[in-house]
């Protein structure tokens, strides 16, 4: 079908579509639709994420479902509850205007009693996790022996997270003889098992090539040390103006720590991970499809199934053991047609993911150099212009105090005016990226940099072996004292807020923090022997998320202790004008020892 109106939809659908600018339908919607129209085959969807696929099922379940008959007809089951609420979401969307029909999202976390009370109104429709749906069958809440269409949306992603028995358990209560749809993005050897067992002779619809990503996504490749990949996602960020991504983590911890550094350097940033109640969750992902967060960090668990449109970035941190997760993670942006653009930051041992990636997944990475603080500059400069010029303005509102405005800036000239207005935002990146050096490395000139104008990277040690031995020879020079604090990890403290409180209260320059060790009910730190006398006086009674700061003297800790701190020094700077950045740009290149998650 070249456009939706070749097909006899109903009006309500078309009217809905028509609002939605849907003219013309993706591939996978052009081959399925007809098909589900006509037939009652069944049919495995393959093709990647954001090309369509919710549609090209849902529409079809819209179009034929009888409206007349209250019990549940379709059945889609989604991998996650954001999934299950976007699919939801989209369905309700698409039927709009068609009166009487119920679409009902089951998952958990949420009100089971609620969930119950909507299926036994009117439920037509029912989209739901394994774990929720395998529950209310039990409790004989829900009941699917009469469903004419079953529908597994990701079904790759559900067998990956293990929902193998849900999924037995909920495809042994549905009569053979009913349709059964399988849609993924990806086609792994695990499906064949559970095709096998409960499809007949279904018909295989593939849009792309089976576990490649997408063509609209961009793929590029920054090496740097990993110590500097925190470094990379601010110039990232601070590149792209308008940005608007996920930074994907390996772990939990990764991802909270990664999160809390971008909100203390001033980013509209928050954490996704398996910590976080449902509610908590919701509230992220409202901020996020809002656009009120510019980045999300996320783990994959806590990903799966996150369907964002008008993803600008996907940022792997990490890179996964598993291409596949690859292909997922990328897929992430460029969807519906757009570009994207997925940046993997990496160091020299990881060359062989990279490798691997590009062989099994069908990629071609681009190595780029990390942007330099010069060409941050440069971009932010002629990013503050364009946003001056197409600011609207509301005459009626400001018109008031334009004659007071008009005073204040009485004999400054038309190219002053335009200096001062410009530099009072740019001044901020020109002192933040003012010195800061190259960190990239395998550049085709390692010996400068790859040709980058960066004269600071003179003065920077040769190798790893120089660095090193010029860190213990500065941190030699400084004795430390000790001191303990009544704040840890359930306070939600971490290094770079413990430095913080630090530095907001101390107002000395060149002090140096040392080692520092996060407990769950308290914390030890290192400082600077000269300013441990206005330490107490600085810190204790201040008010820390609720909690009123005490801290004393201690002890050394033990020689034969493990190190689980960051072992370089810090130095205090007020040189920063980045909003709630008070550090050197040293302090993200300061080592921490991984703990288990």
């Amino acid at each position: 079908m070249e456009t939706f109106n070749d097909i006899k939809l109903s009006k309500q659908i078309t009217k809905s579509l028509s609002e939605l600018g849907f003219v013309k339908p993706t591939p996978i919607q052009a081959k399925t639709i007809p098909l589900l129209m006509d037939s009652n085959n069944d049919l495995i969807g393959s093709a990647q994420t954001g090309t369509g696929k919710t549609a090209a099922f849902g529409i079809p379940s819209i179009h034929l479902t009888d409206l007349s008959d209250s019990r549940t007809q379709t059945l889609i089951l989604c991998p996650t509850r954001e999934l299950c609420m976007q699919v939801t979401s989209d369905i309700k969307t698409y039927s709009k205007y068609v009166d009487n029909l119920g679409v009902v999202p089951i998952y958990g976390g949420a009100s089971m009693d609620v969930q119950i009370r909507a299926i036994k109104k009117r439920a037509q429709i029912v989209v739901g996790t394994p774990g929720r749906t395998k529950d209310l069958l039990k409790r004989k809440k829900l009941f699917i022996d009469r469903v004419e269409r079953v529908i597994l949306d990701e079904a790759d992603e559900m067998l990956s997270m293990g929902f193998k028995d849900d999924l037995d358990f909920i495809l042994s209560k549905i009569s053979t003889e009913n349709q059964k749809l399988f849609f993924s993005a990806t086609m792994p050897k695990k499906l064949s098992s559970i095709v096998k067992q409960y499809m007949n002779n279904p018909v295989t619809v593939a849009v792309d090539p089976v576990n490649t990503a997408s063509t609209n996504v961009k793929h590029i490749v920054h090496m740097v040390q990993a110590r500097d990949r925190y470094e990379v996602v601010k110039r990232i960020a601070d590149i792209n103006p308008t940005i608007y991504g996920i930074v994907f983590c390996r772990t939990r911890r990764e991802t909270k720590d990664i999160a809390s550094k971008l909100v203390y350097d001033g980013y509209n940033a928050d954490a996704l991970h398996g910590d976080l109640s449902q509610s908590q969750r919701d509230d992220v992902m409202r901020k996020f499809r809002k656009g009120q967060l510019q980045l999300l960090v996320a783990t994959d668990v806590a990903s799966r199934g996150l369907d964002v449109n008008d993803l600008s970035h996907i940022i792997n941190f990490n890179l996964p053991d598993d291409p596949e997760v690859y292909t997922h993670r990328s897929g992430r942006t460029g969807r519906a047609g757009r570009k994207g653009i997925s940046i993997a930051i990496v160091h020299s041992r990881e060359n062989r993911k990279v490798r691997d990636i590009e062989k099994l997944s069908g990629v071609r990475f681009e190595k780029k150099l990390v942007p330099t603080g010069e060409d941050i500059c440069k971009k932010q400069l002629f990013s503050l212009i364009e946003k001056i010029k197409s600011v609207q303005v509301d005459n009626e509102k400001i018109e008031p105090f334009l004659d007071t405005i008009n005073e204040k800036l009485e004999g400054l000239s038309r190219e002053q005016l335009i200096k001062q207005f410009v530099s009072a935002e740019f001044n901020r990146f020109v002192s933040y990226y003012k010195n800061a050096r190259d960190i990239n490395i395998n550049s085709k000139d390692s010996r400068d940099g790859g040709g980058r104008k960066n004269r600071s990277n003179r003065d920077r040690p040769r190798n790893n072996r120089d660095k090193s031995r010029n860190n213990k020879d500065r941190s030699s020079r400084v004795k430390f004292s000790r001191f303990h604090i009544n704040v840890g990890s359930k306070n939600n403290v971490n290094p770079v807020k413990l430095i913080g409180l630090i530095n907001d209260n101390l107002k000395s320059k060149n002090m140096e923090i040392g080692k520092i060790e996060i407990m769950k009910g308290f914390s030890f730190f290192e400082i600077d022997e000269k300013f441990s006398k206005s330490l107490a006086g600085a810190l204790n009674g201040k008010n820390f998320n609720g909690t009123i700061v005490k801290i004393e003297g201690s002890r050394p800790a033990p020689e034969n202790r493990k190190d689980r701190t960051r072992k370089d020094s810090f130095k205090k700077n007020k040189s920063s004008n980045r909003p709630k950045n008070r550090l050197k740009r040293s302090m993200d290149n300061r080592k921490f020892r991984k703990k288990k998650n």
